[in-house]
């Protein structure tokens, strides 16, 4: 299992302890750099230290001798002793606390220190009596932004981001498939789903001699603490976070049990009823007319004696593809293999980390014909948003390795700021010289509603995208305020795409929002915001969510030729 996530959670979590102690600023900020760039690193931290060693680490920008030695040490021996240490010094329930959105090691200290708070129910009691507010230093607005992240926590504590449970489920799946004893292996639940969040991993496995199955799986690497072993049940904890069960079932109730552990449960309600409707009954074992069982060795059969056509798992959460399926009107789903480019890249010129020869041939490995650039604008200072004299600086270089690469297009683009006038952050004249502009929002006041900011961006015939559109971020935000329908429908009129951000953090537009869109006719194009090449991966997110959202090829920009999407542009401007 890849290993950079869990180290930089574990310095993250150093920083935050050594914060809430009032350590050394300066200790601190090296360990939330060590999280950062570990959580941004493309390289697997592993293979690096296991083919050039300690040096190897410190060549890592960011890393010096002392986070190397404590990385090394964790990755021989699975501790790290100053973790321990340091955790060993503020009670648990406490940092845990630090997860809570607008709850920082500072005021987390006060609380503590002021008011006894040491778990989430004291948290709970000193915002709802007041006393937290009387706090110096903290007044009312402060203590509302704590209650709606504690809000927000309370609702996403148990869930995992799709984007951090992918890379764990499927280094645990690549691992069991290498056990011979495995003959069918596949993840279900809301994974499979492809739900932007999801509880319980869960993997179903058919295979022969299922204690030895069980027994494998409990004894991975990653796996901290074992919850069930058994036969046919297999339960542990993975990095002392991720909880995974293992279900080992006969062959002969593979289809039933995927469809059934898939889910989603309002899915199988009506899938029974149906059934009942029959004189049948489904179950996690297979389709029985009385005693008798009539199928469930895959789930096409199980449909199928239903009278139901295969229905994808990403549209399984009864919202009208049981009625889709019975009247033969499933839509044809896009799928990542017609996906031809990425239509929001940022490149070393603003705030990512790859220049735009790496981003080209990595773009290049997976088969993209073309990847638009779209740094961030002048604005953005924080983020090296590009005056105009780099931007035209930039043009000239992706000219240069378009010629080099005609495998693939670089295109010259933005993610241009809406300013607080609803304007753009370059003028017209600069806009018109690049292949796509993206427009999006990252300033905004505290509940301000931008809907009338992004309508008059709109109105800009240079705009061709508005990305992440609500501004969410999963579990950490809400997003600004605005009228989603008023966007959708503005989208609609003026011909532009929506996008889906498909940064695991973001997954903006988010299903529902998706389909709405799809159904009043407005294109939808993916991006994955990446910041490094090390998250072009990520597509398959964007692509999970557009099928959530019943989202067809023709429905997509990124399934455009290189030529249709110029074309495509042209039109709409005009």
């Amino acid at each position: 299992m890849n290993k950079n996530k869990v180290l930089a959670q574990i310095f993250e979590k150093i920083g935050d302890a050594l914060e809430f102690m009032g350590d050394n600023p300066f200790k601190i900020s090296a360990y939330r750099k060590a999280a950062r760039v570990l959580n941004d690193l493309v390289e697997d931290v592993e293979e690096v230290y296991k083919e050039k060693g300690l040096q190897g680490l410190m060549t890592i920008p960011g890393i010096g001798e002392r986070i190397a030695k404590k990385i090394a040490e964790y990755l021989e021996t699975g501790k790290m002793r100053k973790y321990e240490e340091v955790m060993s010094l503020v009670p648990q329930d406490l940092l845990e606390l630090l997860d809570v959105p607008g709850l920082g090691p500072k005021t987390l200290k006060l609380a503590y220190d002021e008011l006894g708070v040491k778990n989430l129910e004291d948290l709970k009691k000193v915002l709802e009596d007041g006393s937290l507010e009387k706090l110096p230093g903290m007044g009312a607005k402060k203590v509302e932004n704590i209650k709606k992240g504690l809000e927000l926590y309370t609702r996403m504590k148990d869930r995992i981001p799709i984007g951090l449970a992918i890379p764990i489920v499927e280094d645990i799946v690549g691992r069991l498939k290498e056990l011979k004893e495995v003959e069918l292996i596949s993840p279900c639940g809301s994974f499979r789903r492809m739900k932007e969040t999801v509880g319980d991993l869960d993997i179903l496995v058919v295979g022969q001699d299922g204690f030895k199955i069980i027994k494998y799986f409990t004894e991975l690497p990653g796996v901290t603490k074992v919850l069930a072993q058994g036969e046919t049940k297999g339960s542990c904890i993975f990095e002392d976070r991720y909880q995974v069960d293992l279900r080992v079932v006969p062959r002969d109730s593979w289809g039933a049990a995927l469809q059934y552990f898939t889910g989603s449960k309002a899915h199988n309600i009506k899938i029974r009823s149906i059934a009942k409707q029959k004189g049948l009954k489904v179950s996690e074992y297979g389709v029985f007319k009385g005693e008798k069982k009539i199928t469930g060795a895959s789930e096409d059969e199980v449909y199928k004696v239903l009278g139901l056509k295969w229905i994808p798992p990403e549209l399984r959460e009864d919202r009208g593809e049981i009625e889709a399926a019975l009247n033969d009107a499933l839509p044809n789903l896009v799928k990542e293999d017609q996906i031809r480019g990425d239509l929001h890249v940022h490149s070393r010129y603003s705030d990512g980390t790859a220049d735009l020869e790496e981003i080209a041939l990595k773009g290049i490995e997976r088969g993209y014909e073309y990847i638009a650039i779209c740094d961030h604008s002048r604005s953005v200072k924080y983020a090296r948003g590009l005056e105009i004299d780099r931007l035209l600086k930039k043009l000239e270089e992706i000219e240069q390795v378009n010629q080099k690469y005609p495998r693939i297009r670089l295109l010259a683009g933005t993610e241009v700021d809406i300013l607080q006038d609803g304007t753009l952050d370059y003028p017209d004249e600069i806009l018109e010289k690049l292949d796509f502009v993206v427009a999006a929002i990252h300033i905004w006041k505290k509940d301000e509603d931008v809907t009338a900011r992004i309508l008059k961006a709109m109105d800009n015939p240079h705009v061709d995208v508005i990305a992440h559109p609500t501004g969410r971020l999963i579990g950490q935000r809400e997003g600004y305020r605005l009228d989603i329908e008023k966007i959708i429908e503005k989208a609609r009129e003026k011909d532009i795409a929506l996008e889906i951000n498909a940064y695991y953090e973001r997954l903006d537009l988010n299903d529902i929002n998706v389909r709405l869109a799809k159904e009043k006719g407005v294109k939808l194009s993916i991006g994955t915001d990446a910041h490094n090449i090390g998250q072009l991966w990520m597509m398959r997110l964007g692509v999970g969510v557009a099928r959530r959202g019943w989202l067809e090829p023709e429905d997509i920009l990124n399934t455009l030729s290189v030529e249709q999407l110029m074309e495509w542009r042209r039109k709409r401007r005009k």
